[in-house]
């Protein structure tokens, strides 16, 4: 599958980088082979702002000798470079098992042998040119440029492609493909007064170009309302800050669910492995299997092999394969991710598949699956859940938000925030976050739509590690309904 014109056969590679590890005495060996190509095309008025590209290609070897682990990388791609990769990687795990606290230890895992995975999607995204990407961003702007409230329009495609082949000493021979597409349009409206924006909502996907063209997506019926959401916004009251009660949509909620649950029940968090760089966990250990998360209606998984998921893959970056289990079972914490180090520390039999690193350059690390808060039971619509609030805000999109080092306290705003009398929006309102503590917010969930309100919302950029990694990661949800949040007035905490 991953294809390097003028440089040996991923599996040559690979032969040379094992058999140097094994003949030098390490007792485990990965071979990584990692190609990512990136594209983005960037628009403001209609003017091209910027059209860039990146392609990087690496080999890796990972081993543990002497009880520890030694991490080699090089973009020389060949046979003799393998192996002194490997030779490299051994000597960096004899000086790292001077000083490491414990032996490594790796949790079980199947063979799987030979295997291929690949992403599916119907139209490939790199073979469009910049000129058609450039033209078809155009073509957006056009429906609403006409617009008396529109003051300026920013555009952007942006796409990526991860080619990866691993291989063990186990005799694992892996080769995968996995695509992902992004797109926004936000309208900037530019008054004495300041200014106001609006974004559209769709989320990253792991798909191709069928993405923007309306599969998945309705891209041309937001597009046309921006303008109205936009106005309605500059003319709206500001809230006013209180406890209010919150129908949140899934294109806000995911970035919740991403902050609050899917960083916190990051098992190498919870054990303090990250404390000194991206925060712990209050999901400690001690409480799995009792801690009441939140609502007994809330239902979370970690999934690697969600449809169209930016964290799904057939197998990660140890060889395990992807699985779903569950992290909060009817409102109680059950479970974590993990990779197989990290598995082991806590008697895991097997690790749930969640080690990845974002280049071949970059030792694979414990990473978001795809956490996703299942839909109730009822088929209930958002505008079922709107019907039942007497007075609150129906919140949709995401925008900016903040949260502690223990993902416990946490402030979220989003694109637009709609108020609700009775069961019914009757206009925007302005200047909205809301703000609680994670088993707060959760508890306080108190009503769920149905799989008809159910999105995979979505990041590509997701950080950790050091040296730091990014990672694309999507998070599924319904609509929900929350009662009594403390919501802010973001414009009288500005002026504090």
């Amino acid at each position: 599958m991953i294809h390097i014109p003028n440089t040996p056969t991923p599996e040559l590679l690979s032969s040379a980088a094992l058999e140097a590890a094994a003949s030098n005495g390490a007792t485990v060996a990965q071979f990584r082979l990692a190609k990512h190509d990136m594209r983005g095309v960037s628009l403001r008025d209609g003017d091209v702002e910027n059209i860039g590209s990146e392609s990087n290609v690496a080999l890796s070897v990972r081993v543990v000798h002497s009880g520890a682990w030694g991490f080699a990388a090089t973009t020389e791609l060949t046979v003799q470079s393998a192996a002194s990769t490997a030779f490299r990687a051994i000597q960096v795990a004899k000086i790292s098992a001077q000083v490491a606290a414990d032996e490594v230890a790796l949790a079980d895992e199947p063979i799987h042998g030979k295997k291929s995975w690949t992403l599916p999607i119907e139209i490939d995204a790199f073979e469009k040119t910049d000129s058609e990407i450039i033209d078809f961003l155009q073509n957006w702007n056009h429906k609403i440029s006409g617009s008396s409230i529109v003051s300026h329009i920013e555009s952007n495609i942006g796409m990526g492609r991860d080619q990866t082949f691993y291989s063990d000493l186990l005799g694992n021979e892996i080769s995968q493909q996995r695509d992902r597409i992004s797109a926004a349009l936000t309208a900037v409206h530019v008054s004495d007064s300041g200014f106001e924006d609006m974004r559209t909502c769709a989320p990253p996907a792991g798909r191709g170009w069928e993405y923007l063209t309306g599969t998945g997506w309705d891209w041309e019926s937001e597009i046309a309302r921006i303008p109205e959401y936009l106005d309605e916004k500059v003319k709206s009251p500001s809230v006013t800050p209180g406890a209010w009660d919150l129908v949140i949509d899934p294109t806000n909620l995911w970035l919740t669910i991403h902050e609050s649950i899917g960083h916190a029940t990051e098992l190498d968090r919870a054990l303090g492995y990250e404390a000194n760089y991206a925060g712990t966990s209050f999901a400690t250990i001690d409480k799995l299997g009792s801690f009441k998360y939140g609502s007994p209606i809330m239902n979370v998984t970690g999934d690697r092999t969600s449809d169209h998921g930016l964290s799904t893959v057939g197998y990660d970056d140890e060889g395990v394969a992807a699985q779903k289990w569950d992290l909060i079972k009817d409102g109680i914490l059950v479970g974590y991710q993990t990779d197989r180090s990290i598995a082991s520390k806590i008697k895991m039999e097997r690790s749930n598949g969640c080690a990845f690193a974002d280049s071949a350059l970059h030792s694979p690390i414990q990473r978001m699956p795809n956490v996703s808060l299942q839909p109730g039971t009822e088929a209930l619509t958002t505008k079922d859940l709107i019907s039942n609030v007497e007075s609150g805000i129906y919140v949709v999109g995401d925008k900016s938000w903040s949260i502690d080092m223990q993902r416990f306290n946490f402030q979220f705003t989003g694109q637009r925030f709609h108020e609700i009398k009775n069961g019914e929006i009757v206009g925007q309102l302005k200047d909205v976050a809301y703000q609680s503590k994670t088993p707060d917010f959760w508890a306080a969930m108190r009503q769920l739509g149905g799989p008809s309100t159910y999105l995979l919302g979505g990041a590509l950029n997701c950080g950790k590690g050091q040296p730091g990694q990014v990672a694309p990661v999507s998070h599924g949800c319904p609509s929900a309904t929350f009662t009594k949040i403390n919501v802010l007035n973001t414009r009288d905490e500005s002026a504090k």
